[in-house]
């Protein structure tokens, strides 16, 4: 019977009640039956853009920074996928947005952050932009919740212990475990980062591999056999004052 009234609830009825449901609930409802699974379907109704208004900076809605999450809905679950303000070193902050991190201009010092959520299983990719200098040494990659998120000099600090894998965008060397694992992308005279280039990050957890794109081209697997433990999406910084943003895709999309 409840099924029943459930699936003939006009949109606007459906769109008024899920306006005050908690995104847990929200996930419950899709579940109910057909018509709120199809409504709710919908990345773009009003329910989900309701919900980007009340979690969401207007500046983050309006800016292009979002520009590869289209629908309300993955912008949401960009968000909730963002830089972890209360997992980064004490020479970060988050910005308002939630989707940028500022580090603090600290002399002799390399600092990191992690995303809010890990991944254990599945494929995920996610954006990183560097929108300030990158200094000697500016790292993108993952690492496990036991990486360290400071240290003393400038190093790269992802990269620096057998807890994280990282990308040099200076020098374009792989680094593991405090070891360099070669150069990266296998190029002949591989350009190097520009300011503001988006780089895509693709994390595919049933093979255990990493692997990047720069510009919509696919650079190859940096990392491959990696452990069995949850990998957050993070990056190490030396620069005063430099920002990076991260923006979390979802499934990445083959061909």
């Amino acid at each position: 019977m409840v099924e029943e009234i459930a699936a003939t609830l006009a949109d606007n009825v459906l769109e008024v009640i899920f306006s005050y449901l908690d995104l847990h609930d929200l996930r419950n409802c899709s579940l109910v039956c057909k018509n709120w699974y199809r409504f709710l379907n919908d990345e773009n109704n009003d329910v989900w853009r309701l919900h980007c208004i009340r979690k969401l900076a207007e500046e983050a809605l309006k800016s292009d920074l979002l520009s590869s999450v289209p629908t309300y809905k993955a912008k949401l679950r960009a968000f909730y996928h963002a830089w972890n303000p209360n997992d980064c070193s004490r020479n970060v902050y988050i910005k308002p947005s939630g989707f940028t991190l500022h580090r603090n201009p600290v002399a002799q010092s390399t600092d990191a952050a992690r995303g809010k959520i890990g991944f254990r299983h599945g494929r995920h990719a996610w954006e990183v932009i560097w929108e300030g200098p990158l200094g000697t040494v500016a790292v993108i990659g993952i690492a496990t919740k036991e990486a360290p998120l400071q240290c003393h000099g400038y190093v790269a600090l992802l990269g620096s212990d057998d807890q994280s894998w990282g990308w040099n965008l200076v020098d374009n060397h792989l680094l593991h475990n405090g070891d360099s694992q070669g150069n990266y992308p296998l190029l002949n005279n591989a350009p190097k980062y520009q300011v503001g280039e988006r780089i895509r990050v693709i994390l595919d957890c049933d093979d255990n591999t990493l692997s990047f794109e720069k510009n919509y081209e696919f650079l190859g697997v940096a990392f491959r056999g990696l452990p069995d433990k949850r990998l957050y999406p993070s990056v190490s910084a030396v620069y005063g004052n430099t920002e990076v943003s991260m923006v979390y895709l979802g499934p990445p999309l083959d061909g």
